[in-house]
């Protein structure tokens, strides 16, 4: 099993920033970041393939950035012009495999704690 732990949240201003980070026991083929808003549905948010290749929710592609560091098993999520709707908590998570596209957290099968992020 692939052990997940967040850190980075905070509370910000509209318009900041914050990095998040995801120690993992090891990076599988396939990273994600994931968040959860009150009152809403899952979202993905950003995932990221052992290859590099990213992928961005149209809610924050430009703002958002998903990155790895394969030598220290650490996933990242770099937020910029950070905004009220991007207030959630954000979980990290990994795949196994790659059978569901890869913002559907159907395809992931270890999850983080989650970090929350509050943008006022």
């Amino acid at each position: 099993d692939v052990q997940l732990v967040e850190s980075g949240g905070g509370s910000v201003q509209a318009g900041g920033s914050l990095r998040l980070s995801c120690a993992a026991s090891y990076l599988t083929y396939r990273m994600g970041w994931f968040r959860q808003a009150p009152g809403k549905e899952r979202e993905g948010v950003a995932a990221v393939d052992s290859d590099g290749s990213t992928v961005y929710a149209d809610s924050v592609s430009g703002r958002f950035t998903i990155s790895k560091d394969d030598a220290k098993n650490t996933l990242y999520l770099q937020m910029n012009n950070l905004k009220p709707e991007d207030t959630a908590m954000y979980y990290c998570a990994a795949a196994r495999g790659t059978s569901w596209t890869r913002l559907s957290h159907y395809g992931y099968n270890y999850w983080g704690q989650g970090t929350q992020v509050t943008v006022s």
